[in-house]
């Protein structure tokens, strides 16, 4: 069986993989995973969803319900690596990997079809969307996709790790993603005749520069803590001083107490800056997604599982890089693993690869482990 459904495994992600779609326009990728699921027998419940399906297999003895956890978007990207099955749909990519979760998570629910009549209890399977924009989890939340879960695994692929290698940490394994942007108003006026004015790119770039200093010098040095501005945005010719300026950035944390202290201590360096020149600093903070923070009463079930199946535990090594598998952990317990594909590019790049030997073997894993859980 193991055979025929790598094959069946391959297809469907590289089908998924000519045809990828955008945050919340998922809805060939939904029909294609009802139809693949229907095929296999499995249940999909009638949940309010725009896009996205959650599917579940109820086992013949009772017992708690538990959730697997696949994202189904893609990423504006133009496809660069020329692929049999690249990218059918210019500029957008599966450059995430996010084909690999969905078909191995497919490949884990056909896995539990087959042993429906051991099952002591319920898997739901969850193929969210939106998770690049970090809107998927709390949709489906909000239509009901979480009730009566008691826990939730989910998995990332990771391209730096071998085939057959799984990656497990305790707390936190990526980071809060959050977002600000800073408001400068100043004074207008000749290039020339700069003292008659109050230059707002002249005080945007000593905010730049002073906000460095959150990190090393008010910042607990144990934490870690990243604050980037991506984003300067100011006047519209050579000769003209203008009058306002933005700044537009991202904070990654892995401390809350770091997440909690940061935009305070932003506020007050940006609005102290412009103060002293004469000008006006208005800041705002959008908060956006938490820590992934895998709760280590699990951490023995998911070892043992990778174990019993002959693949190799490493510790994982945490990725500033943000996940909204971390809104589900604030409702429920949940355990986030790296699951080894072997690629040259990291997520996001435009040749990402993976090597597709990995999609039985976590097909099979994560329905290893969820009938674990459900026996334990």
């Amino acid at each position: 069986m193991s055979v025929n459904l790598q094959e069946k495994l391959i297809r469907y992600r590289r089908e998924l993989h000519m045809y990828p779609e955008l945050s919340m326009q998922e809805f060939e990728t939904t029909r294609r995973i009802r139809q693949w699921l229907e095929e296999a027998g499995i249940s999909i419940l009638d949940l309010p969803l725009k896009v996205g399906v959650v599917a579940e297999i109820t086992g013949e003895q009772p017992g708690p319900t538990i959730a697997l956890r696949a994202d189904i978007d893609a990423l504006p990207i133009k496809e660069n690596t020329d692929l049999p099955y690249s990218s059918l749909r210019e500029g957008i990519m599966h450059a995430c990997g996010h084909d690999f979760h969905t078909a191995a998570m497919i490949g884990a629910a056909t896995l539990l079809q087959a042993k429906k009549a051991e099952l002591k209890g319920t898997v739901r399977i969850i193929f969210q969307p939106a998770e690049e924009i970090s809107q998927g989890a709390i949709e489906i939340d909000k239509a009901g996709g979480l009730e009566g879960v008691t826990a939730i695994f989910g998995m990332h692929n990771k391209t730096d790790l071998p085939v057959g290698t799984v990656g497990v940490r305790d707390g936190a394994l990526m980071a809060s993603v959050d977002r600000f942007e800073i408001e400068i108003t100043g004074v207008g006026g000749h290039a020339g005749i700069p003292n008659n004015a109050i230059d707002p790119i002249v005080i945007a770039s000593q905010i730049v520069t002073a906000l460095q200093s959150i990190i090393s010098r008010n910042v607990d040095p144990f934490h870690n803590a990243v604050i980037s501005v991506t984003r300067i945005q100011s006047g519209t010719t050579w000769n003209v001083i203008p009058e306002k300026a933005v700044l537009e950035g991202t904070v990654r944390t892995f401390q809350d107490e770091a997440r909690e202290l940061i935009p305070t201590l932003m506020k007050r360096t940006a609005e102290g800056i412009a103060q002293s020149f004469g000008a006006e600093a208005k800041f705002h903070w959008y908060p956006y997604m938490p820590v992934v923070d895998n709760d280590s009463s699990l951490r023995d079930i998911i070892t043992e599982t990778a174990v019993e199946q002959g693949l190799q535990v490493v510790e994982a090594v945490p990725s500033p890089a943000g996940e909204d598998f971390a809104y589900y952990q604030t409702k429920i317990p949940g355990y986030f693993i790296w699951m080894g594909v072997d690629g040259p590019y990291e997520w996001h790049h435009p040749k990402f690869v993976l090597n597709e030997d990995a999609l039985i073997l976590a097909a099979e894993y994560f329905a290893r482990l969820a009938e674990k859980v459900l026996n334990n």
